[in-house]
């Protein structure tokens, strides 16, 4: 298999699938979506753009399973998987604000070996592959060289269908808001782990996550440079619900403020 090729080809269905998702945008009604939970939102654009990839990623790679948000396929333990986010961003979405992504990232076995991010709005491709640099648009990018909070940008999502962690989660930012350049919540993660491998933000934490949320941009981050890890900083962050992830030189000190509220 080679990765390379295998991963233009899921930037150009990646490219295609934000088209179709972008041009919709402005179609659908109220009526349209389908509240999964008071906050957890599908649109038949969530829907139709997943069948898309899927029917497009069986073509590539004939035999893969899928892990997708939208249940349009189905993960039977083959070797190659592909963990897929049709809309990453669907409240944002509806609402008419960005970012919204597609993410598409591909594991052998229980590695990931490929991830790409299309940030829609911009116009913004985020990919990488075992073995590779990470790029933006055929640019190589790189984490941020940051190594203390105070000189730091910092991403998080809030929690909107599990508040079990919700006054630690405000200690959290109570800290990084007093001591950091600031904090951002911009309702993607894809775009904010595409984001922390471009070196836009120094750190990224978020509890709830789903493999779909973080797949793509596990690899990324990692071929960019940075780290990630579990709120306990082990290695259960894909299906463990929670994440953390920095660039290499901030990592130590941001896992320790975050595993100490959150952890």
């Amino acid at each position: 298999m080679n990765l390379e090729i295998l991963c233009t080809q899921v930037q150009e269905l990646a490219r295609e699938v934000g088209g179709f998702i972008f041009e919709e945008r402005l179609k659908f009604t109220a009526d349209d979506i389908i509240h999964k939970g008071k906050s957890d939102m599908v649109t038949y654009v969530d829907k139709t753009a997943e069948a898309k990839i899927v029917a497009a990623l069986q073509v590539l790679l004939p035999g893969s399973g899928f892990i997708a948000e939208e249940g349009t396929a189905q993960d039977n333990g083959e070797i190659y998987r592909w963990v897929i986010d049709p809309l990453d961003g669907t409240t944002n979405y509806i609402h008419g604000i960005s970012p919204f992504a597609v993410s598409i990232a591909l594991m052998e076995n229980h590695e990931i070996i490929m991830g790409v991010i299309y940030e829609i709005s911009l116009n913004e491709m985020f990919y990488a592959w075992k073995g590779s640099p990470a790029f933006l648009n055929g640019q190589e990018i790189h984490v941020s060289t940051a190594a203390t909070t105070a000189d730091s940008l910092i991403a998080t999502g809030f929690p909107y269908y599990d508040f079990s962690k919700l006054d630690h989660y405000l200690e959290a930012m109570n800290f990084f808001m007093r001591n950091s350049h600031g904090m951002r919540r911009l309702g993607s993660a894809a775009s904010d782990l595409a984001y922390v491998a471009a070196g836009r933000f120094e750190g990224f934490y978020e509890h709830a996550l789903h493999p779909w949320d973080v797949a793509a941009g596990i690899i990324i981050i990692q071929q960019a440079g940075g780290k990630v890890c579990d709120f306990n900083g082990g290695d259960n962050y894909l299906f463990g619900g929670e994440m953390i992830a920095c660039n290499a030189n901030y990592f130590d000190e941001f896992y320790g403020i975050v595993h100490q509220h959150l952890g």
